[in-house]
């Protein structure tokens, strides 16, 4: 079986490509990655890679191993990270699973402002789709998570932080003089860009494109971000949170709150088995300052 030290050469070679590669970003000889990396491949019986044209090609067994080696690599850096901070003195260490609407924008301005008033605090972001966030909770990769719906688990606790709701994204020079509000039929001659999120604001995009309504989906997407781009673009206008609205507006795109208002609630969810420390809870508190303030 593959030990600790062959799991690191095999992940640095894995993702650099080549053996010298490998060498400098471990800091260590050449003939060193190459001795560990044979033995590996005695250990399990079977090689990582080939030389093909004199280039290292993966074997499609490292395929299929890279990817659980990759998740055990990240959690020992994890885990050298907590012992590092615990032996400079106790709970300086944060790990933060955010939505990627959130990422844009809120999760950074908050990082930004703790750590001007308490730059002792270091933080691990992973910016993760809902189900994915949940399972990093779940599996203990992260401490705490800011989405957008209640957790509906009986391992889960959350306390609402914050509140937002959907929008128009749209190019400036399209629709110039926009009011307060605007609903869907003032979009009707324009492509709309769909979101297939599954989560609570996949719902209440539902609700307000219904078949019914005007705007045919031209584009379907899964991150809010993607949508702003393609609106960027001139592929039509998208129905998206304000938090990737007000990350995206500048001088070619602006937004607007739909009529009737869609409207959502921001939860931070952790285990209950794990309660929140006090660093935490600062720092939650700080994430809600930043919502309260629009994200900016």
């Amino acid at each position: 079986m593959m030990n600790l030290r062959h799991i690191e050469v095999f992940h640095a070679v894995y993702q650099s490509g080549s053996v010298s590669a490998a060498a400098r970003a471990l800091n260590v000889s050449q003939p060193s990655v190459s001795k560990v990396l044979r033995h590996a491949e005695s250990r399990i019986g079977f090689p990582l890679f080939r030389v093909v044209k004199g280039r290292l090609v993966a074997t499609e067994e490292a395929h299929a191993l890279f990817h659980e080696a990759r998740e055990l690599y990240a959690r020992v850096q994890s885990l050298q990270e907590t012992t590092k901070n615990l032996r400079r003195g106790g709970e300086g260490y944060l790990r933060l699973a955010v939505l990627p609407s959130l990422g844009l924008d809120v999760a950074p301005a908050a990082v930004a402002a703790f750590r001007a008033v308490r730059p002792d605090v270091s933080f691990e972001i992973r910016t993760l789709h809902r189900e994915d966030v949940l399972r990093a909770l779940y599996e203990r990769n992260s401490d705490l998570a800011i989405i957008y719906d209640a957790p509906h688990h009986p391992q889960l606790g959350g306390v609402s932080i914050g509140s937002g709701e959907l929008v128009m994204l749209y190019r400036r020079e399209e629709f110039p003089d926009a009011p307060p509000r605007v609903s869907l039929d003032m979009f009707r001659h324009r492509d709309l860009i769909r979101l297939t999120d599954s989560g609570l604001l996949g719902t209440l995009f539902n609700n307000e494109v219904s078949e019914e309504q005007p705007g045919v989906p031209a584009i379907s997407v899964q991150t809010y971000y993607v949508a702003a781009a393609l609106v960027r673009r001139g592929a039509g206008f998208a129905i998206v949170d304000e938090f990737t609205a007000r990350a995206n507006a500048g001088p070619d795109l602006d937004f607007r709150p739909l009529v009737g208002g869609a409207r959502f609630e921001v939860f931070c969810t952790h285990l209950v088995s794990r309660p929140l420390s006090r660093l935490a809870r600062d720092f939650v508190a700080m994430v809600e300052k930043t919502l309260a303030s629009g994200g900016l």
